[in-house]
């Protein structure tokens, strides 16, 4: 070290000194930050390491579901008329020929007349009655609610089974009309305003659109519904009507869908690779410099686990035990390749053991399963890997916040002592000065008095 002189009474650079001396007396906080930098980095490290069992939970969260395993797929001759949608129920080399005759619709009715107004008084007052589907509702017109308004918002707050609503048509003298509209298909509806005393004339013209019922035919057999959606029509299949022409008919072909079953397994890799790579990364490799989590005990233990999971036979009813025999294969490096043509194979010939093996059968947990039950325990946001380490680290961190905290307090009346003994020096040295100065002029005048005698 360094010290520099110069300065007033002693000459030395006291401020510098005090400086330097702090540097050293300050070592054991530069010891415990360097700890508390270790000890964020490790939380970086686990809290990646929690975001990629996550991501592999994700990837896997619906591969022990035998409907995932057994996805089918429906090939269209045409998009115009219907869209349909399968699940595993759907009978694999089926064909259905699908004839949209009419579409589900409701009743849609507007009023005979409009109106000049529509927030003024204009109806009569006393009982409104509204027929739906056979079902007489009275409303109860007054002078409060006895304007276009109040009318539709008192049909509206009567829940039965009709919307009201107001259209400007953009007539100069009589723009408003009141649009009534039925919430189910099966349900006509009427309204008779001769409850009503006094006021302007209130009626409904014919359906602008009439309340019919959907009718399809699959396979020439007729079948009709409330609804333009039709789950019952074929097994498996959700048919969405979207245009009604009576005489076509769209072909529709099931067929298992061989390239999303393949993504979902496919997915199991990617998912246990992401997180078998960052374990190893943490390692250090033939010199290589590893992460702040080498050697620590608890990853070193997820790997493990993994690893043995991966190995863990599953005693199905099927020919396929382990997932090395649809074509996992481990590398070098731990991470898993996936032979897709044994996978393809595998699918093609033995999907159903496919489904024992992954997602497994009663009495018998599948592969797919167990990693899911375990990544799921690992994130747990309350007892999981992640939280109790955090907890650990949160701890240590606290501490030595504590200990920087106290040697920082002691530090400051460390340099507030320091300077006051320096300013001490400081003054005697001063003081010393002067008196010296004093004797060696006291000296001189001595002198030249005895040189003057001579």
């Amino acid at each position: 070290m360094t010290i520099q002189f110069g300065g007033l009474a002693t000459g030395l650079e006291t401020s510098s000194i005090i400086e330097q001396l702090m540097e050293l007396e300050r070592t054991p906080i530069t010891r415990l930050e360097t700890d508390q930098t270790w000890q964020n980095n490790r939380l970086e490290a686990y809290t990646e390491l929690d975001t990629r069992l996550k991501s592999f939970a994700d990837k896997i969260k619906n591969l022990n579901f035998s409907s995932t395993l057994l996805q089918r797929s429906v090939k269209q001759s045409s998009d115009a008329f219907v869209s349909a949608s399968v699940t595993s129920k759907a009978v694999t080399g089926a064909s259905y020929q699908v004839e949209v005759v009419s579409l589900a619709q409701v009743q849609k009715s507007v009023s005979a007349d409009g109106y000049a107004d529509k927030s003024s008084a204009l109806f009569g007052t006393g009982s409104l009655s509204i027929t739906v589907g056979g079902t007489n509702h009275a409303i109860e017109i007054t002078e409060a609610n006895n304007s276009l308004e109040g009318l539709v918002n008192s049909i509206n707050e009567a829940d039965i089974g009709i919307s009201a609503t107001i259209i400007n048509t953009g007539d100069e003298a009589a723009p408003y009309r009141m649009i009534l509209t039925g919430e189910d298909v099966a349900k006509e509806f009427s309204l008779d305003a001769s409850g009503l005393t006094g006021g302007a004339a209130l009626s409904i013209g014919d359906p602008v659109q009439a309340a019919t019922r959907a009718v399809v035919r699959v396979d020439t057999i007729e079948i009709s519904s409330d609804s333009n959606t039709l789950s019952d029509a074929i097994p498996g299949v959700t048919l969405d009507l979207l245009k009604a022409e009576a005489g076509t008919t769209t072909t529709l072909n099931i067929s298992v869908d061989k390239d999303n079953i393949k993504s979902a397994i496919a997915a199991f890799a990617e998912g246990y690779n992401e997180v078998i790579s960052f374990i190893t990364s943490q390692s250090s490799i033939n010199g290589s410099e590893g992460g702040v989590l080498g050697g620590d005990a608890s990853i070193n233990a997820v790997k493990r686990r993994l690893q043995n999971m991966l190995t863990e036979a599953a005693p199905n009813s099927g020919i396929f035990k382990t997932i090395s025999q649809l074509g996992f294969e481990t590398q070098k490096d731990g991470t898993l390749n996936l032979n897709d043509a044994t996978l393809t194979k595998a699918i093609n010939s033995n999907l159903e053991d496919i489904v024992g093996v992954l997602a497994g059968e009663e009495g018998v947990t599948g592969v797919a399963t167990k990693f899911k039950n375990y990544l799921y325990e690992m994130t747990n946001s309350g007892t999981g890997l992640l939280k109790t380490k955090k907890d650990s680290i949160d701890s240590n961190l606290k501490k030595i916040d504590t200990r920087i905290s106290a040697i920082e307090a002691r530090l400051e009346q460390r340099q507030k002592s320091l300077e006051a003994q320096f300013s001490a020096m400081e003054t005697l040295v001063s003081g010393l000065n002067s008196q010296s100065t004093y004797l060696t002029q006291q000296m001189d005048i001595l002198s030249n008095m005895v040189s003057g005698g001579n």
